[in-house]
This record gives C-alpha cells, sequence and structure tokens, in this order.
C-alpha cells in the first residue's frame, strides 16, 4: 500500500508535464496558423512604386516615401524579420536588459507575429484581425506570462501600425485604409482604419527628410497605475540599409512613454535579415 501511495504524486507530476507539454504544442501550432494566414495577406497590389502614388499626398508624406522606396519598386506589404538585441525586463530605473533574438512576420493592417527567444524566455506575440495574445515560456515548459483581451487587441493594433511605419511603408499608400495628414512641416501623420480599430501614426523627419522617429498615443497599461489608455509610444530609427528597392532601419530603439521623463526604450533590435513576401 505504501507503494502505491508513492505512484500518486509521481502520476500527478507526470500528468502536469504533459499538460504542459501539450499547451506549449497547442501554442506553437497557433503560432504557425497566424504565420501562414499573415505570409498570404497583403494590402499592397501587384504594381511598383512610382511617385504618382503620392502626388496628393502632404509634403512630408511624400518625402517619407521618397526616402524609404525607390523609384520601379515592387510593392510589398508583408514583411519576415531577423533580428538581435536586447529587451528591457524591468523598468525605467532597472531596465534588465537580456540579450534576445526574434524572428517576425508583419502584414498590416491585417496583423503580426513575433517570435522571441531569449535565454530562458521564449513565446511570441500576435495580432490578427480577430484576436491578439502574449504568450511567454520559461525554459519551454512553464508558461509565465500570458495574455488576451480587447484592450490588448487594440494595443496590439497599434503596434502594427507603428512597425508599419518602420518596416513596411508600402502598407501605409494611400488606400481604403490610410489617410495622410501633417501636422507641420517636419512631421507626417498616416492614419489606419481596419475593423473597430482606427491609430495614427507620426513620423518626424530630419532636414534631410529621413524619418529619426515614430510615434503615437497608443492603448496601454504600462503605467504606475496598470489601467489602460492612451499614452505615448514610440522609437528611434537609425543605421538605414537598402534591401531590394525599400530603405529601412536596422537598428530600433522604442519603448513607452517616449518624449517624456518616464520613456523606457525597453527594445533595442538590430535587423539582421528581411525577407519580403511580394503580392501574388
Amino acid at each position: 500500500m505504501q507503494f502505491i501511495w508513492l505512484l500518486y504524486p509521481i502520476a500527478m507530476l507526470a500528468l502536469i508535464g504533459l499538460t504542459l507539454i501539450v499547451w506549449r504544442r497547442s501554442d506553437r501550432l497557433n503560432e504557425k496558423s497566424a504565420w501562414e494566414f499573415l505570409a498570404t495577406h497583403s494590402s499592397a497590389k501587384s504594381h511598383r512604386f512610382e511617385y504618382a502614388l503620392i502626388a496628393e499626398l502632404p509634403e512630408p508624406a511624400q518625402q517619407y516615401f521618397r526616402y524609404m522606396i525607390e523609384p520601379g519598386t515592387p510593392l510589398c506589404s508583408t514583411v519576415e524579420i531577423e533580428m538581435t538585441g536586447q529587451l528591457g525586463l524591468g523598468s525605467k530605473e532597472e531596465p534588465n536588459y537580456q540579450s534576445m533574438q526574434a524572428h517576425q512576420i508583419l502584414s498590416p493592417p491585417y496583423g503580426l507575429v513575433w517570435k522571441l527567444n531569449s535565454g530562458a524566455l521564449a513565446g511570441s506575440d500576435g495580432a490578427l484581425p480577430d484576436r491578439s495574445w502574449t504568450r511567454f515560456w520559461l525554459l519551454g515548459m512553464i508558461p509565465v506570462v500570458r495574455a488576451s483581451s480587447a484592450d490588448h487587441k487594440r494595443s496590439a493594433f497599434g503596434r502594427v501600425v507603428a512597425e508599419a511605419a518602420i518596416w513596411a511603408p508600402a502598407s501605409l499608400l494611400p488606400s481604403r485604409f490610410v489617410h495622410w495628414e501633417s501636422p507641420d512641416n517636419e512631421t507626417a501623420r498616416a492614419t489606419v482604419r481596419h475593423g473597430n480599430f482606427t491609430q495614427s501614426v507620426d513620423i518626424t523627419l530630419d532636414e534631410f527628410g529621413i524619418p529619426r522617429k515614430v510615434s503615437m498615443l497608443r492603448w496601454s497599461n504600462e503605467n504606475k497605475e496598470k489601467i489602460f489608455r492612451d499614452q505615448p509610444f514610440g522609437g528611434l530609427l537609425s543605421d538605414f540599409r537598402c534591401y531590394q528597392g525599400y530603405r529601412l532601419p536596422a537598428h530600433v530603439e522604442g519603448g513607452n512613454h517616449i518624449d517624456t521623463p518616464s520613456y523606457f526604450p525597453f527594445f533595442k533590435a538590430d535587423i539582421t535579415k528581411f525577407v519580403f513576401h511580394y503580392p501574388k
């Protein structure tokens, strides 16, 4: 009898372990399905960039596109990105930066999947038209962060729009999704509408017309009160390089509360590879 009682905790541990394995596998299958969906969805049409496409936009918006896309470049709004860098897991006062590697697919306005590997921490962020998530695991076995809600989905859409301005400029060409305006001579503002969400993003240009900063009011609870509200979010762009006719930043630092004393650049990324998924 004593031997049988000893089997109970062993059986329970085995059951818990099996449950976690199945749970992690389910997450990976969901990531794969979302990735495949985004890889086949593109807001860009199958033609090439020309200045006539932006002729009616405000001058700062025209400068943005003239810098980011060379004439004659095939339009592509879905991009696969590989990156290395640092991820701040702490606060402004104690950033606790950790090395990270990530692989991402970005297809504005439909969404993104960002798969992270940061030592013992791995998982993904995702945004699709019908759902969003944050799922991270410790040592591949222990779920440590899981989030998915209406507020999360709204916040995730803000991230999609911010990254569109950084790495998928063709997705912001005039369309039924995008409207452009210019608050001043140095700022181009794109407003993206998709589904139930509307999000504006400001792109700040330097004196040479180079995009140096992306900023917005994003729905977020990254504040002391942990309350969802519109608050500053954005990043700084540098090390622009040419990729198949696109001039994109290979170094980006960004985070919450940009342009305020509370700014914490928790995301520091160096791009190692771009793959463009052209519309068929």
